[in-house]
Protein backbone atom coordinates (compact mmCIF):
# COMPACT_ATOMS: atom_id res chain seq x y z
CA UNK A 1 0.00 0.00 0.00
CA UNK A 2 1.38 2.99 -1.15
CA UNK A 3 0.67 6.91 0.59
CA UNK A 4 -0.75 7.84 -2.79
CA UNK A 5 -3.25 5.43 -2.67
CA UNK A 6 -4.43 6.42 0.64
CA UNK A 7 -5.01 9.62 -0.57
CA UNK A 8 -6.78 8.44 -3.71
CA UNK A 9 -9.03 6.66 -0.68
CA UNK A 10 -9.84 10.28 0.67
CA UNK A 11 -13.56 10.77 -0.06
CA UNK A 12 -13.40 13.92 -1.50
CA UNK A 13 -11.74 12.54 -4.34
CA UNK A 14 -13.71 9.71 -5.10
CA UNK A 15 -17.38 11.11 -4.41
CA UNK A 16 -17.11 13.33 -7.30
CA UNK A 17 -16.38 9.99 -9.74
CA UNK A 18 -19.02 8.00 -8.53
CA UNK A 19 -21.67 10.71 -6.69
CA UNK A 20 -24.56 9.14 -8.84
CA UNK A 21 -24.07 5.43 -7.11
CA UNK A 22 -23.98 7.11 -3.35
CA UNK A 23 -25.35 8.13 -0.64
CA UNK A 24 -25.68 12.83 -0.97
CA UNK A 25 -23.26 14.07 0.76
CA UNK A 26 -21.45 17.22 1.98
CA UNK A 27 -17.72 17.92 2.55
CA UNK A 28 -16.35 21.56 4.71
CA UNK A 29 -13.05 22.05 5.35
CA UNK A 30 -12.13 21.54 8.59
CA UNK A 31 -10.65 24.46 10.23
CA UNK A 32 -6.92 24.16 12.40
CA UNK A 33 -8.31 25.09 15.78
CA UNK A 34 -11.31 22.34 15.12
CA UNK A 35 -8.68 19.79 14.58
CA UNK A 36 -6.24 21.37 17.36
CA UNK A 37 -9.40 20.96 20.03
CA UNK A 38 -10.55 17.19 18.33
CA UNK A 39 -6.43 16.26 19.57
CA UNK A 40 -6.61 17.82 22.99
CA UNK A 41 -6.30 15.17 25.88
CA UNK A 42 -8.25 17.38 28.02
CA UNK A 43 -11.40 17.01 29.90
CA UNK A 44 -14.11 16.39 27.12
CA UNK A 45 -16.28 19.15 27.14
CA UNK A 46 -18.61 19.41 23.94
CA UNK A 47 -21.02 21.82 24.38
CA UNK A 48 -22.10 24.79 27.77
CA UNK A 49 -20.07 24.56 31.07
CA UNK A 50 -18.72 21.91 33.29
CA UNK A 51 -17.72 22.48 36.64
CA UNK A 52 -16.75 20.27 39.63
CA UNK A 53 -15.36 20.94 43.20
CA UNK A 54 -13.59 19.28 46.14
CA UNK A 55 -12.67 20.02 49.36
CA UNK A 56 -10.29 23.00 48.28
CA UNK A 57 -11.13 24.12 44.75
CA UNK A 58 -13.79 24.39 42.58
CA UNK A 59 -12.90 23.67 38.64
CA UNK A 60 -14.67 24.85 35.07
CA UNK A 61 -14.11 24.12 32.39
CA UNK A 62 -15.69 25.66 29.36
CA UNK A 63 -16.75 24.46 26.00
CA UNK A 64 -14.77 26.16 23.03
CA UNK A 65 -17.08 27.73 20.47
CA UNK A 66 -16.50 27.85 16.75
CA UNK A 67 -19.39 30.32 15.65
CA UNK A 68 -18.66 30.19 12.12
CA UNK A 69 -17.49 26.75 11.66
CA UNK A 70 -21.26 25.41 13.74
CA UNK A 71 -23.17 27.68 11.54
CA UNK A 72 -21.53 26.11 8.35
CA UNK A 73 -22.37 22.36 9.69
CA UNK A 74 -25.70 23.38 11.00
CA UNK A 75 -26.49 24.72 7.68
CA UNK A 76 -25.05 21.56 5.93
CA UNK A 77 -26.95 18.68 8.46
CA UNK A 78 -30.38 21.22 7.70
CA UNK A 79 -29.67 20.61 3.98
CA UNK A 80 -29.59 16.81 4.49
CA UNK A 81 -33.19 16.65 6.31
CA UNK A 82 -31.53 16.95 10.11
CA UNK A 83 -29.72 13.89 10.32
CA UNK A 84 -26.15 13.23 8.94
CA UNK A 85 -23.37 10.45 9.47
CA UNK A 86 -20.43 11.99 10.18
CA UNK A 87 -16.88 10.92 8.88
CA UNK A 88 -13.18 12.53 8.10
CA UNK A 89 -11.15 12.34 5.09
CA UNK A 90 -10.95 8.27 5.49
CA UNK A 91 -12.74 7.43 8.78
CA UNK A 92 -15.90 7.09 10.62
CA UNK A 93 -15.91 6.91 14.53
CA UNK A 94 -17.48 3.90 14.75
CA UNK A 95 -15.60 2.61 17.74
CA UNK A 96 -17.39 5.65 19.43
CA UNK A 97 -21.29 4.91 18.83
CA UNK A 98 -21.12 3.43 22.85
CA UNK A 99 -21.11 6.81 24.32
CA UNK A 100 -23.96 8.28 22.51
CA UNK A 101 -27.27 8.48 24.24
CA UNK A 102 -28.42 6.33 21.40
CA UNK A 103 -25.85 4.16 20.62
CA UNK A 104 -25.74 5.62 17.50
CA UNK A 105 -23.31 7.69 14.75
CA UNK A 106 -26.79 9.63 13.46
CA UNK A 107 -25.83 13.17 14.55
CA UNK A 108 -28.39 16.69 14.65
CA UNK A 109 -25.30 19.14 15.49
CA UNK A 110 -21.71 20.07 15.87
CA UNK A 111 -21.74 18.90 19.60
CA UNK A 112 -23.00 15.63 18.55
CA UNK A 113 -20.33 15.03 16.39
CA UNK A 114 -17.48 16.57 18.48
CA UNK A 115 -18.99 13.69 21.33
CA UNK A 116 -18.12 10.43 18.60
CA UNK A 117 -14.86 12.22 16.95
CA UNK A 118 -13.23 13.03 20.42
CA UNK A 119 -13.81 9.43 21.61
CA UNK A 120 -12.44 7.72 18.15
CA UNK A 121 -9.58 6.17 17.96
CA UNK A 122 -10.30 6.05 14.23
CA UNK A 123 -10.48 9.93 14.11
CA UNK A 124 -7.60 10.27 15.84
CA UNK A 125 -5.87 7.77 13.25
CA UNK A 126 -6.83 10.14 10.45
CA UNK A 127 -5.29 12.92 11.66
CA UNK A 128 -2.25 11.94 13.27
CA UNK A 129 -0.59 8.46 11.37
CA UNK A 130 -2.89 8.40 8.03
CA UNK A 131 0.20 6.46 6.30
CA UNK A 132 1.60 4.45 8.98
CA UNK A 133 0.94 1.34 7.04
CA UNK A 134 2.46 2.18 3.79
CA UNK A 135 5.37 0.38 2.27
CA UNK A 136 6.40 3.64 0.88
CA UNK A 137 8.21 4.79 4.53
CA UNK A 138 11.20 6.89 3.00
CA UNK A 139 9.13 9.35 0.53
CA UNK A 140 8.12 12.34 2.26
CA UNK A 141 4.15 12.78 3.56
CA UNK A 142 1.56 14.02 1.33
CA UNK A 143 0.12 17.07 3.23
CA UNK A 144 -3.56 16.47 3.65
CA UNK A 145 -6.47 19.36 3.75
CA UNK A 146 -8.76 17.50 6.62
CA UNK A 147 -12.30 17.77 5.71
CA UNK A 148 -15.95 17.16 8.16
CA UNK A 149 -17.84 14.68 5.77
CA UNK A 150 -21.57 14.59 6.44
CA UNK A 151 -23.37 12.25 4.46
CA UNK A 152 -27.60 12.36 4.81
CA UNK A 153 -28.57 9.65 7.61
CA UNK A 154 -29.90 6.50 5.86
CA UNK A 155 -31.18 3.39 7.45
CA UNK A 156 -29.23 0.66 6.04
CA UNK A 157 -29.28 -2.95 6.70
CA UNK A 158 -26.15 -4.60 8.79
CA UNK A 159 -26.57 -7.57 6.76
CA UNK A 160 -27.16 -6.15 3.10
CA UNK A 161 -23.78 -4.58 3.70
CA UNK A 162 -20.42 -6.34 1.83
CA UNK A 163 -16.98 -5.26 1.46
CA UNK A 164 -15.28 -6.44 -2.04
CA UNK A 165 -11.81 -6.61 -2.61
CA UNK A 166 -10.06 -5.27 -5.59
CA UNK A 167 -6.83 -6.30 -7.16
CA UNK A 168 -5.39 -5.21 -10.32
CA UNK A 169 -8.96 -4.17 -11.24
CA UNK A 170 -10.69 -7.37 -10.81
CA UNK A 171 -12.83 -8.13 -8.04
CA UNK A 172 -11.51 -11.21 -6.33
CA UNK A 173 -13.22 -11.60 -2.92
CA UNK A 174 -16.22 -10.37 -1.17
CA UNK A 175 -17.28 -10.70 2.62
CA UNK A 176 -19.85 -10.27 5.09
CA UNK A 177 -19.30 -6.51 6.35
CA UNK A 178 -21.09 -7.51 9.74
CA UNK A 179 -19.48 -11.16 10.04
CA UNK A 180 -20.41 -11.06 13.78
CA UNK A 181 -23.84 -11.79 12.97
CA UNK A 182 -25.86 -14.28 10.60
CA UNK A 183 -27.85 -13.17 8.49
CA UNK A 184 -30.10 -16.34 6.57
CA UNK A 185 -31.03 -14.09 3.77
CA UNK A 186 -27.45 -14.01 2.50
CA UNK A 187 -27.57 -17.86 2.70
CA UNK A 188 -30.50 -17.68 0.43
CA UNK A 189 -29.62 -15.23 -1.83
CA UNK A 190 -26.12 -15.77 -2.42
CA UNK A 191 -25.96 -16.17 -6.29
CA UNK A 192 -28.13 -13.06 -6.83
CA UNK A 193 -26.04 -10.68 -3.78
CA UNK A 194 -22.77 -11.99 -5.67
CA UNK A 195 -23.78 -11.79 -8.90
CA UNK A 196 -25.06 -7.82 -8.50
CA UNK A 197 -21.98 -6.94 -6.77
CA UNK A 198 -19.89 -8.20 -9.66
CA UNK A 199 -22.35 -6.06 -12.06
CA UNK A 200 -22.26 -3.21 -10.07
CA UNK A 201 -18.75 -3.44 -10.22
CA UNK A 202 -17.71 -3.61 -13.88
CA UNK A 203 -20.59 -1.48 -14.84
CA UNK A 204 -19.27 1.59 -12.28
CA UNK A 205 -16.50 0.86 -10.52
CA UNK A 206 -14.00 -1.36 -12.64
CA UNK A 207 -11.60 1.26 -14.51
CA UNK A 208 -12.80 4.83 -12.90
CA UNK A 209 -11.21 4.57 -9.86
CA UNK A 210 -7.58 6.15 -9.67
CA UNK A 211 -5.95 3.13 -8.88
CA UNK A 212 -6.15 0.65 -11.60
CA UNK A 213 -3.46 -2.08 -9.84
CA UNK A 214 -5.51 -2.37 -6.35
CA UNK A 215 -8.46 -1.19 -4.26
CA UNK A 216 -11.06 -1.91 -2.72
CA UNK A 217 -14.73 -0.60 -1.85
CA UNK A 218 -17.64 -1.11 0.78
CA UNK A 219 -20.76 -1.54 -0.74
CA UNK A 220 -24.49 -2.43 0.05
CA UNK A 221 -26.77 -4.62 -1.66
CA UNK A 222 -30.39 -3.09 -1.17
CA UNK A 223 -33.23 -5.27 -2.02
CA UNK A 224 -31.31 -5.91 -5.59
CA UNK A 225 -29.57 -2.39 -5.39
CA UNK A 226 -26.21 -1.94 -5.37
CA UNK A 227 -25.15 1.54 -3.71
CA UNK A 228 -21.54 2.69 -2.90
CA UNK A 229 -20.41 3.37 0.35
CA UNK A 230 -16.96 3.73 1.04
CA UNK A 231 -13.60 3.26 -0.92
CA UNK A 232 -10.50 2.46 1.11
CA UNK A 233 -6.62 1.46 0.32
CA UNK A 234 -6.16 -2.26 -0.26
CA UNK A 235 -4.20 -2.97 2.77
CA UNK A 236 -3.54 -3.82 6.12
CA UNK A 237 -5.12 -0.72 7.10
CA UNK A 238 -8.15 -2.14 6.41
CA UNK A 239 -10.10 -4.81 8.02
CA UNK A 240 -9.87 -7.73 6.01
CA UNK A 241 -13.34 -9.18 7.65
CA UNK A 242 -13.75 -12.89 6.91
CA UNK A 243 -10.24 -12.94 4.85
CA UNK A 244 -6.77 -12.63 5.65
CA UNK A 245 -4.57 -10.52 3.91
CA UNK A 246 -1.91 -12.79 2.99
CA UNK A 247 -4.71 -14.95 1.45
CA UNK A 248 -6.05 -11.25 -0.48
CA UNK A 249 -2.21 -10.93 -1.67
CA UNK A 250 -0.59 -13.95 -1.72
CA UNK A 251 -2.43 -15.61 -5.19
CA UNK A 252 -3.22 -18.57 -3.57
CA UNK A 253 -7.18 -19.60 -3.41
CA UNK A 254 -8.17 -16.29 -3.38
CA UNK A 255 -6.42 -15.78 -7.31
CA UNK A 256 -7.27 -13.14 -9.90
CA UNK A 257 -7.32 -16.22 -12.45
CA UNK A 258 -10.62 -17.35 -10.86
CA UNK A 259 -13.68 -16.42 -12.77
CA UNK A 260 -16.04 -16.06 -10.16
CA UNK A 261 -14.69 -13.54 -6.93
CA UNK A 262 -14.55 -15.89 -3.40
CA UNK A 263 -17.67 -14.98 -1.17
CA UNK A 264 -17.90 -15.39 2.40
CA UNK A 265 -20.56 -14.93 4.98
CA UNK A 266 -21.37 -16.38 8.02
CA UNK A 267 -23.39 -19.65 7.41
CA UNK A 268 -25.00 -20.48 10.78
CA UNK A 269 -25.54 -18.61 14.54
CA UNK A 270 -23.09 -21.31 15.84
CA UNK A 271 -20.39 -19.18 14.20
CA UNK A 272 -21.68 -15.87 15.38
CA UNK A 273 -19.21 -13.77 17.23
CA UNK A 274 -18.87 -10.29 19.20
CA UNK A 275 -18.11 -7.26 17.29
CA UNK A 276 -14.70 -6.42 17.06
CA UNK A 277 -15.67 -2.76 18.31
CA UNK A 278 -16.36 -3.93 21.81
CA UNK A 279 -12.91 -3.60 23.00
CA UNK A 280 -12.73 0.03 22.64
CA UNK A 281 -15.56 0.45 25.17
CA UNK A 282 -13.49 -1.38 27.97
CA UNK A 283 -10.01 -0.10 28.96
CA UNK A 284 -7.26 -1.77 27.13
CA UNK A 285 -6.29 -4.15 30.03
CA UNK A 286 -9.01 -5.76 30.44
CA UNK A 287 -9.25 -6.57 26.64
CA UNK A 288 -5.85 -8.00 26.59
CA UNK A 289 -6.39 -10.16 29.85
CA UNK A 290 -9.38 -11.78 28.36
CA UNK A 291 -7.80 -12.67 25.11
CA UNK A 292 -4.19 -13.32 26.43
CA UNK A 293 -2.58 -10.87 24.22
CA UNK A 294 -0.16 -9.78 27.11
CA UNK A 295 1.30 -12.69 28.67
CA UNK A 296 3.11 -10.36 31.53
CA UNK A 297 -0.51 -8.63 32.49
CA UNK A 298 -2.30 -12.04 32.83
CA UNK A 299 0.79 -13.41 35.32
CA UNK A 300 0.43 -10.26 37.59
CA UNK A 301 -3.28 -10.41 38.02
CA UNK A 302 -3.15 -14.16 38.69
CA UNK A 303 -0.48 -13.11 41.80
CA UNK A 304 -2.83 -10.27 42.94
CA UNK A 305 -5.57 -12.69 43.04
CA UNK A 306 -3.36 -15.41 44.55
CA UNK A 307 -1.81 -12.09 47.28
CA UNK A 308 -5.46 -11.12 47.90
CA UNK A 309 -6.67 -15.20 48.22
CA UNK A 310 -3.66 -15.72 51.06
CA UNK A 311 -4.29 -12.58 52.65
CA UNK A 312 -8.06 -13.87 53.31
CA UNK A 313 -7.10 -17.05 54.14
CA UNK A 314 -5.21 -15.22 57.04
CA UNK A 315 -7.46 -12.96 58.06
CA UNK A 316 -10.03 -16.33 58.18
CA UNK A 317 -7.44 -18.13 60.77
CA UNK A 318 -6.54 -15.84 63.00
CA UNK A 319 -8.16 -15.56 66.49
CA UNK A 320 -11.00 -13.17 66.82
Amino acid sequence: MKKEQVVHCQFSVWYPIFKKHTIKSLILPLPQNVIDYLLDDGTLVVSGRYEWSDDETTTTVTAPEFPDFTSKVLEAINALGGRVFPKLNWSAPRDANWIALNSSLQCHSLSDIFLLFKSSDFITHDLTQPFLQCSDQDSPDPVINYELVLRKWSELIPGGEFRCFVKENKLIAISQRDYTQFYQHILKQEEQTCQAIQEFFSQHIQYNFLDEDCDFMCICVLQGRVWLIDLNPFGEVTDSLLFTWEELTSGGEISQQQECPAFRYTTSEVTVQPSPCLSYRIPRDFVDLSTGEDAYKLIDFLKLKKSEQEESDEEESSPQ
